[in-house]
């Protein structure tokens, strides 16, 4: 389903930040990519604060901007590399962190997460959205002009709903691997990067539900790879 909205109130969260909805979707997805639960609250990380605000907002009056701080982020191919960036938190209180862990069968306290985010499968691409902004990377291989889009996360279990989620929607995906950080990723087929990339953000001008800087790095990528494959 694209973004879309068919009338204006589809632009806002609902009150139940489990109920099935775009904003919603794209929550979660941050959430399961870069986040955490404990009986006490949810907590997502962010590179942007707009993103952040934005989270903080779906999450509604038990939702807030907790704090910033600049982190040293290792590479996910290699650990032994590290970017320097920006990160927000969000924390949300009250009791959706136990009915989301019921719901959704997201990892709490420390305990193995089931992963049953089908339940937001009606927005699939706002969901995958969130997953790729919170645990994707994006590049362009120069030297065989191809867009590169990876999945990466320490819980072989959500890169296997991943993996089912882009099949599901006609996208391929290569094998997992194991990072060198003792994680795993795995890449979007080559072949399938750009209809992919397009696919996840269509609409997302009409919502405002993105992360700028990787959705301009990915669509420019595809642009690129785009005008390579026309050069040859």
């Amino acid at each position: 389903m694209s973004d879309a909205p068919v009338n204006a109130t589809d632009r806002d969260p609902p009150r139940d930040l489990l109920a099935a909805h775009p904003e919603t979707a794209y929550f979660w997805g941050r959430v399961a990519g870069d986040g955490d639960l404990t009986a006490e609250r949810i907590r997502v990380r962010a590179a942007e604060e707009s993103v952040a605000r934005r989270l903080a907002a779906i999450a509604g009056d038990d939702g807030r901007l907790a704090g910033e701080r600049t982190v040293e982020r290792p590479y996910a191919h290699d650990a032994s590399l590290a970017r320097v960036e920006d990160e927000y938190t969000v924390k949300v209180f009250g009791g959706a962190a136990d009915r989301a862990a019921a719901a959704f069968g997201l990892p709490i306290d420390g305990t193995d997460g089931g992963y049953r985010l089908d339940a937001l499968a009606d927005h699939d691409r706002q969901l995958l959205r969130g997953l790729l902004e919170a645990s994707g990377t994006v590049c362009f291989r120069e030297s065989e002009g191809v867009v590169g889009v990876s999945f990466v996360h320490e819980d072989r279990a959500l890169l296997e709903w991943v993996q089912d989620a882009l099949a599901d929607n006609g996208f391929g995906a290569d094998d997992l691997a194991e990072t060198s950080s003792g994680g795993y990723w795995f890449g979007v087929a080559d072949a399938d990067t750009a209809a992919f990339g397009e696919w996840v953000y269509e609409g997302s001008d009409a919502t405002g539900l993105y992360a700028d800087d990787r959705r301009t790095k990915l669509l420019r990528s595809i642009e690129r790879a785009a005008s390579v494959s026309e050069g040859e």
